[in-house]
């Protein structure tokens, strides 16, 4: 499961990166189109944890609970994003407030809504790495 939130965490980590890139250079970049391939970009992060999570447990003996691993991995990864977000947030010094005010950083309601998206898309990740597996030729013993 670590290492699936470990995936995740880099795909929103590069995805975040970028998003900043792209408004520095383009100004402001929520009407780009490029905005909405980083989110599918963003998305396909949570569903590569959960993917990486339930490979990782097949590969360690332990192909149980598929749906628990990719979920956990898919949350774990943005768990772990917080923190870096609240560091960045009181690195720029920003005027908004963290989750309170108009353009907060951290909108309770975004929060939740990423957690159940982050842990839905784990579970999806896990479950098709499972049927992918169970899909694939076994090599004789």
């Amino acid at each position: 499961m670590a290492a699936g939130a470990v995936v995740g965490l880099l795909v929103i980590a590069c995805t975040a990166t970028a998003r900043a890139l792209l408004d520095r250079v383009v100004g402001d970049a929520d009407d780009q189109i490029a905005a909405l391939a980083l989110f599918v970009v963003l998305l396909a992060g949570y569903g590569a944890a959960g993917w990486t999570a339930q490979r990782r447990a097949e590969a360690v003996g332990a192909p149980d609970a598929p749906l628990t691993q990719g979920s956990l991995a898919g949350l774990g990864a943005f768990v772990a994003w917080i923190p870096i977000r609240v560091l960045i947030w009181v690195a720029r010094g920003e005027d908004r407030g963290l989750v309170t005010g108009n353009d907060a950083a951290l909108r309770p309601g975004q929060v939740f809504g990423a957690l159940v998206i982050a842990a839905g898309l784990g579970l999806v990740g896990a479950f098709l790495a499972a049927r992918w597996s169970r899909r694939a030729p076994r090599p004789p013993a």
